[in-house]
């Protein structure tokens, strides 16, 4: 399930209608398994800001409109906490027994529905990436529009779409993790269950 964007939308209007009293814009925040590491560096930046804000997603995260729009209005960083998917995208002191939720037996309704998470669990074809963007309804918010092949119907199409936009995505968040490929036995690979080419 994708968060739609009209909801994420409003509630940013409503934060963003708030102005800090020092004039500097907010940084929107979004934590993802998709993003840039966090590191320490980038969390002493964050301490210097006057005005945060944190999307914090459930599920299959917030529809990338979301993100694409607020990038025309603040900047807007994705980030990582580690190398693994959690049921939702708050940091709670929880998050080491919510980050095995995503993957028993009866949690997901579809079983295959992790493995085109980030880091796609093993063996499939995105083994290893980033997940690419996410859309809901509607087909258009405020003017970004569902990738036409999304909505295509093509399963072929947009599994081979879902991949080169996790290939994209990571290369530019996480060049290790394409190094990584690169350097595994059998290279990156180019098929998977998923029929992605």
């Amino acid at each position: 399930m994708v968060m739609k964007p009209d909801v994420w939308g409003d509630a940013l209007d409503d934060v963003l209608a708030v102005a800090p009293a020092s004039g500097s814009p907010a940084r929107l925040i979004v934590p993802t398994p998709s993003g840039s590491p966090l590191t320490q560096e980038l969390a002493a930046a964050y301490a210097q800001e006057a005005h945060l804000v944190f999307a914090c997603g459930r599920y299959e995260g917030i529809d990338s409109r979301v993100v694409a729009d607020a990038r025309t209005r603040m900047p807007v960083d994705e980030v990582s906490i580690g190398d693994y998917v959690l049921a939702g995208g708050e940091v709670s002191r929880r998050r080491d027994r919510r980050g095995g939720l995503s993957a028993p037996a009866g949690v997901l309704g579809n079983e295959q529905s992790h493995s085109d998470d980030s880091f796609g669990g093993t063996g499939g074809a995105m083994s290893g990436l980033l997940e690419g963007p996410v859309y809901t309804r509607p087909r258009t918010w405020r003017e970004h529009d569902v990738p036409d092949v999304v909505l295509s119907g093509n399963h072929r199409a947009i599994a081979r779409w879902q991949r080169d936009e996790a290939l994209r995505r990571t290369a530019v968040n996480r060049p290790d993790l394409i190094r990584r490929l690169a350097a595994a036995p059998d290279g990156p690979r180019q098929t998977g269950s998923s029929g992605a080419c």
